[in-house]
């Protein structure tokens, strides 16, 4: 015969089942918010190579960027040897930015465009700018630390 569940069990139970659902959203450490700008010239002072490669320089136009899809992330070069990075996911609902033009990278979904030069929000729906990625450039290419 069955007990009726007591409110113990029942607490046990949610919280073994929010921890097993919550164990992939823990920080990696790999994440970094700041922003790092890099230029051909200014190569970073570990030249070793560490981190890994995007491509090269020559991929990022000047004024535009470039979407790396397998590592999430999107490059951009808003004034001449200037390189930023951010994440290629959109911080309205999770989709994967698809195009830079104009100025702006685009998130196909809902319309969010976000600012080549800081990740800045120029269109919503989203509402919070694109967390900065940490990249490194070593001669001509580029390398995400």
């Amino acid at each position: 015969m069955t007990q009726p569940a007591t409110r113990r069990t029942l607490l046990a139970t949610g919280a073994a089942t929010l921890a097993v659902c919550c164990v992939g959203c823990g920080d990696d450490g790999k994440s970094d918010p700041s922003t790092t700008s890099a230029s051909p010239s200014e190569e970073s002072a570990s030249s070793s190579g560490d981190g890994r490669a995007l491509g090269s320089v020559a991929e990022i136009p000047e004024g535009g960027g470039k979407i790396f899809p397998a590592a999430k992330v999107v490059v951009t070069q808003p004034a001449k040897g200037e390189y930023k990075a951010f994440s290629a996911i959109c911080t309205h609902q999770g989709c994967t930015l698809n195009k830079v033009a104009d100025g702006t990278v685009d998130c196909p979904c809902h319309g969010s465009r976000f600012r080549i030069s800081d990740g800045s929000v120029a269109h919503g729906p989203a509402t919070e700018p694109l967390p900065a990625k940490e990249i490194q450039v070593h001669g001509n290419s580029i390398h995400l630390s």
